[in-house]
């Protein structure tokens, strides 16, 4: 089994954040945008790395009652192995946790893989924004969840924990706590 460890990040982790936005996002946030982010006390920020290298990152910043999800994404090499789930699920919790009451994010009309993550998840589409991708002028779908505070979503939570913790140890995985970040 290969380690998995989920832990905030810190400025020592901003230069691996930005070479993984460029192989993910295309380059949309910079380094100033990611410290910003890490220093950030209504952003809740999570990544997924093994003992030697970053895998992947989720954030939401809180905003009054809602889980505003800024930012997912999951090495290329390393996808299809449960982990996009594992990120979105934590990320879920932690909002759930957090008393937050509904979920938003944009995601790009042609991501597709995204769109069908999202969509196992319960969320669902409302609306869409209109050339949202400055770079390519993609438009945007707007996706909500909105029942994080309900007993069925507590339940679902746990149904995901089983399903996901199957889905990467299908993948020879095991999240185990970081003691020690390298």
């Amino acid at each position: 089994m290969k380690n998995l460890h989920l832990i905030t990040p810190d400025t020592n982790d901003i230069e691996a954040l930005v070479e993984l936005d460029h192989r993910c996002l295309g380059g949309i946030w910079t380094l100033e945008g990611y410290k910003r982010e890490i220093d950030c006390p209504n952003s809740n920020f999570l990544i997924l790395m093994t003992d030697q290298r970053l895998l992947g990152y989720g954030c939401y910043w809180a905003i009054l009652e809602e889980a505003h999800i800024t930012l997912l994404a999951v090495d290329p090499d390393y996808q299809g192995q449960g982990l996009g789930q594992l990120l979105l699920y934590e990320l879920l919790k932690g909002a759930a946790a957090g008393k937050l009451e509904r979920a938003t994010l944009e995601v790009g009309v042609a991501n597709s893989k995204a769109i069908e993550l999202y969509e196992k998840f319960g969320f669902k589409t409302v609306g869409r924004r209109k050339k949202y991708y400055p770079a390519t002028g993609e438009d945007a779908l707007i996706l909500w969840r909105t029942d994080l505070q309900t007993k069925q979503f507590a339940e679902t939570l746990h149904e995901w924990d089983n399903m996901i913790e199957h889905r990467i140890s299908e993948n020879n995985w095991q999240l185990v706590p970081l003691v020690n970040k390298f």
